[in-house]
C-alpha cells in the first residue's frame, strides 16, 4: 500500500516519462540510433546521423555527401562534412526526447524499391536483434530531429 501511495504521488524513482517509443524502452537502455537518407537521383546526396554510447560516453557521428548536378550513389570522395564527437549529458537527453513518442517495429527482409528513406534504426538492450526499425511520431517531430542534428553537425568541437 505504501508503494502504491508513493507511486501516485511521485515517490518512485522510475516513471513512464523515463521511457521512449511505443515499447516503453527505458532511457538507459538506448545504446545506438541511426538516421540515413540517400538520394541517388539528380543532385545526389547522402546524410547519416548516428548517436551511440562508447566507453561510458555519449557520442554523435555525422556524414554528409553531395554530388551537385550528378546522379548515382555517393562515395567517400563526395564527403562535404563529417565528424565524430562526444555529447554532453544534456545533448544526449535532448536527442532522446525526439524518440519519446515514436514507434519501434520488427525488421523485415523486404527492401523498398526506389525509396530515399530516411531509414532509422534504434538499438537498445532488449531489442533481440529484431525490434529496431524506428519511426518518428509525425513529420514535425522528424523535421525537428533533423534540425537538431544539423545544428550539432555544424557546431565547432
Amino acid at each position: 500500500m505504501i508503494s502504491c501511495f508513493m507511486f501516485l504521488f511521485g515517490g518512485c524513482s522510475k516513471s513512464i516519462e523515463e521511457t521512449v517509443t511505443n515499447r516503453k524502452i527505458p532511457l538507459d537502455d538506448v545504446t545506438e540510433f541511426y538516421y540515413t537518407y540517400e538520394n541517388i537521383n539528380f543532385d545526389a546526396s547522402f546524410q547519416r546521423y548516428r548517436f551511440y554510447r562508447e566507453d561510458g560516453k555519449y557520442m554523435f557521428q555525422h556524414e554528409t555527401r553531395e554530388r551537385p548536378g550528378k546522379y548515382g550513389p555517393t562515395t567517400e570522395e563526395d564527403i562535404t562534412n563529417s565528424g565524430t564527437f562526444e555529447l554532453t549529458a544534456e545533448e544526449w537527453k535532448d536527442f532522446l526526447t525526439f524518440l519519446k513518442d515514436g514507434t519501434v517495429s520488427a525488421r523485415n527482409d523486404f527492401s523498398e524499391s526506389g525509396s530515399s528513406g530516411p531509414w532509422m534504426f534504434l538499438y537498445w538492450k532488449n531489442d533481440k536483434g529484431k525490434y529496431q526499425v524506428f519511426e518518428f511520431s509525425n513529420y514535425v517531430a522528424r523535421a525537428q530531429f533533423e534540425e537538431y542534428c544539423s545544428s550539432l553537425a555544424q557546431a565547432e568541437r
